[in-house]
C-alpha cells in the first residue's frame, strides 16, 4: 500500500444542508462580511439556499453553541462579539488542561501514536500552504486528541472537548490569521521532538505555549482592531 496515500487527508464526505448552512454562516463572520453584533440574515440565507426556514435554526443552535452567534427571542441571531477577556481566559484554561494532558501521555505514547503525529502534521503544513483553515482546524483536533486519548483520562478528555467545542470561533479565528497555521504546524513539530525524547516537561511547555501563542495572535489582532469584533 502507498504510504504517502495513507498520510493524505481522507476525503471529505459530502456535508447535509444544515452542515452546509453551518460553514456558510461560519466563514461570514470569519471573514468580516457578518461583523460582530450584526443580525445574520435568516431570510436571504434561506431565499439563497432555497429552503425553509426549519434547516437554519438547526444550525443556528450548533452556531450558538461554538460561540458564533448569540439567539434571542423576537431578534434572532446576531454575531456574537470578540472580547480580550473572553480570549484569554479560554486559552488559559486550554493551556493548563492540554499541558497536564500531554505531560500524562509522554510516557505512554506509543510508536503508532508518533508515527500518527507526525503524519497529521505533514498535512497540517500541506493545509497551510493552502491557506485551507478548515483542514488544518479538523486535521489539528486530531493531532490533540491523538495525545489526549493516549493520556488515558477519559474525564480530562471529555472536560477538554466540551471546552474547545463551546469556543470553536476562536480557534479558527486565530488559525485564519496570517502565519497562524505555518507557525502552529512548526509548534507541533518541536512538541512531536519532545515526546519523542520522552521529556515531560518540555512536552507540557510545548503544548502549553501552542496555546498560549493562540491567544497571543488573536487578542493583538483585537487590540489592533482590524477586525472589528466588538471589543472595548
Amino acid at each position: 500500500m502507498d504510504k504517502a496515500r495513507i498520510l493524505e487527508y481522507p476525503a471529505e464526505k459530502p456535508l447535509t444542508l444544515r452542515e452546509r448552512i453551518v460553514d456558510f454562516i461560519k466563514d461570514s463572520v470569519i471573514n468580516g462580511r457578518l461583523k460582530p453584533g450584526e443580525r445574520v440574515p435568516e431570510q436571504e440565507i434561506a431565499e439563497n439556499f432555497g429552503i425553509s426556514r426549519t434547516p437554519i435554526r438547526e444550525a443556528f443552535r450548533q452556531l450558538e453553541s461554538e460561540g458564533f452567534i448569540t439567539v434571542t427571542p423576537r431578534k434572532g441571531a446576531v454575531v456574537s462579539p470578540i472580547t480580550d477577556k473572553d480570549v484569554s481566559e479560554f486559552y488559559e484554561i486550554k493551556s493548563l488542561l492540554e499541558g497536564y494532558a500531554a505531560r500524562t501521555a509522554c510516557p505512554k505514547l506509543a510508536p503508532k501514536d508518533l508515527k500518527r503525529l507526525e503524519g497529521l502534521n505533514v498535512q497540517m503544513e500541506r493545509a497551510a500552504e493552502r491557506h485551507d483553515v478548515k483542514a488544518f482546524f479538523n486535521l489539528d483536533a486530531q493531532f490533540h486528541d491523538t495525545f489526549l486519548e493516549a493520556c488515558g483520562n477519559e474525564k480530562l478528555r471529555n472536560l477538554i472537548y466540551h471546552l474547545v467545542q463551546q469556543f470553536e470561533r476562536f480557534r479558527i479565528t486565530a488559525l485564519a490569521l496570517p502565519g497562524r497555521m505555518k507557525n502552529s504546524a512548526a509548534q507541533h513539530a518541536e512538541i512531536i521532538e519532545a515526546f519523542r525524547k520522552g521529556d515531560v516537561g518540555v512536552v507540557e511547555r510545548l503544548v502549553r505555549a501552542n496555546a498560549e501563542r493562540g491567544r497571543d495572535v488573536l487578542v493583538e489582532e483585537i487590540h489592533k482592531d482590524k477586525v472589528r469584533y466588538g471589543a472595548d
